[in-house]
């Protein structure tokens, strides 16, 4: 008579073979050693991708919020589930980010190693020969590859000429956030799926392809295959933050409350990377209603940045715009002055140079860097110039929605205060009609302070922002 350890694991391994939302729960749990939150949302990816695997679904898109549990469900267990079944599998996985992509790779090469994965998958061997950065096999002759998108692919192909299963496409989050607007990277995006990814397609018409992403514009991948840029007919699971009934998708992750104030604080965010309708930008990225006139900084204010942007040319084209930017230590952020004017370079050198003696050396500057040899000639003269002063010149790096995101969601949060000044109504004009508006050199001069102010970009010491801005994964 078997014992009973060994009718236990027979159950397991039977259910791990017919349950992949369970195999992922169980996985879960033995790795992190405490219990999967569960949703249904999560229970309803699994069925989708068990219907890849058995053959029924061979393009599906799944649309989702940002760290809803895609990269986890999607990529790690599923490469892994699909390994235990089919050992000689071939995969390629693709992401914006080439590290990220072989980092979760190498996540699901690494649970195929552990004890418990043996358990219920004892056939299953990574073989240590074909173990490197990027790339892994099993002693079966199964591959996982992965490559950032846009790379080149050459030598490696998904899935195999049969009927049954033999491997995928995996596309996760194929934009990076920053760069979603631009058309110029989109259409290279779309280009580089039709006529480099697909090529690698071992059985074109069997092996199945699965997209899943944040949707970040209308013209984004998921939106190009939707509307008929690609000749294939595609499965599309959406999965939006506030359901058609007004409830929360994953309540435990977001609450109605908390969605409802992300959604006011960032409505051209929320609609994209939240609720997967991403609308064009038609201005009101700031909320001016929210911004509140005072007579002075408060007691507690402890730091503050002077962003510029500059133009060059007197009484014609863009103006030059320094904003001053305080944390408030109260959890406000105070905009305390705005030089502004239409000045020449000489002008706008001098007026720096007197704006920094005013502001003082505890006050720091940021100013944007031009790209090529000419912008690093004018970062060395500015160097020179502002020699004693917090001074950083940097390249200036995503679309100006994007740069002024961190920034609009503070504003639109009811945490931007202005001090009273005769550039009051200028400045909440531009902020009002941005990005339609004729000039943006405040809002351009408020995101640099705002975000080199709190070092948005590293997160080290970023103000607690009543939304995320998220290009990061699961």
């Amino acid at each position: 008579m078997m014992n009973t350890n060994a009718q236990d694991l027979l159950a397991k391994q039977a259910k791990a073979q017919t349950d992949f939302y369970w195999f992922s729960r169980y996985m879960f749990y033995q790795r992190k050693h405490f219990k999967w939150m569960h949703n249904w949302h999560h229970e309803e990816i699994c069925r989708k991708l068990e219907a890849v695997y058995r053959g029924e679904i061979t393009r599906l898109i799944i649309n989702m919020p940002p760290r809803y549990s895609k990269t986890e469900l999607v990529i790690v267990n599923f490469i892994a589930w699909c390994m235990g079944k089919t050992p000689d599998s071939e995969f390629i996985y693709t992401s914006y980010s080439a590290d990220l992509a072989h980092n979760y790779n190498a996540q699901a090469r690494d649970l195929i190693k552990t004890e418990a994965y043996q358990e219920l998958f004892p056939d299953t061997q990574i073989a240590t020969d074909k173990d490197a950065k990027g790339h892994w096999g099993t002693t079966n002759g199964g591959v996982a590859y992965s490559a950032g998108v846009g790379g080149t692919m050459t030598g490696y192909g998904a899935g195999k000429m049969r009927e049954e299963f033999g491997g995928a496409i995996l596309i996760d989050d194929p934009h990076k956030a920053s760069e979603a607007r631009s058309k110029k990277r989109r259409q290279n995006i779309q280009e580089w799926f039709s006529e480099t990814l697909k090529s690698r397609l071992n059985d074109p018409k069997r092996t199945p392809m699965i997209l899943i992403m944040q949707r970040l514009h209308e013209d984004d991948l998921t939106g190009y295959l939707l509307s008929g840029g690609d000749d294939d007919e595609w499965e599309h699971l959406l999965l939006p933050a506030i359901q058609a009934d007004g409830t929360a998708l994953w309540p435990d992750k977001h609450d109605i409350t908390k969605l409802k104030a992300m959604q006011e604080a960032n409505p051209y965010m929320f609609a994209g990377q939240y609720q997967q309708t991403p609308t064009p930008g038609e201005g009101g990225e700031f909320k001016v209603d929210k911004l509140e006139i005072v007579d002075a900084l408060p007691a507690t204010a402890k730091k503050s940045c002077r962003g510029w942007d500059l133009g060059a040319t007197a009484n014609d084209g863009d103006p030059t715009a320094g904003v001053k930017i305080w944390d408030g230590g109260d959890g406000y952020y105070y905009v305390e002055d705005v030089e502004r004017g239409q000045w020449d370079s000489s002008t706008v050198r001098s007026t720096i140079k007197l704006t920094a003696q005013l502001d003082g050396k505890l006050t720091a500057i940021r100013l944007p860097q031009d790209p090529g040899q000419a912008g690093k000639d004018q970062a060395k003269s500015y160097t020179r110039l502002l020699a004693g002063y917090n001074v950083a010149i940097l390249p200036v790096s995503g679309d100006k929605i994007t740069r002024a995101e961190p920034f609009a969601a503070q504003v639109n949060a009811g945490n931007v205060r202005l001090i009273k000044g005769d550039w009051n109504k200028a400045y909440i004009d531009e902020l009002k009609l941005f990005p339609l508006g004729a000039n943006d050199d405040q809002v351009d001069g408020s995101a640099d302070a705002f975000n080199h102010l709190f070092d948005f970009e590293n997160q080290d010491d970023a103000p607690p922002a009543p939304i995320p801005i998220v290009t990061n994964y699961w």
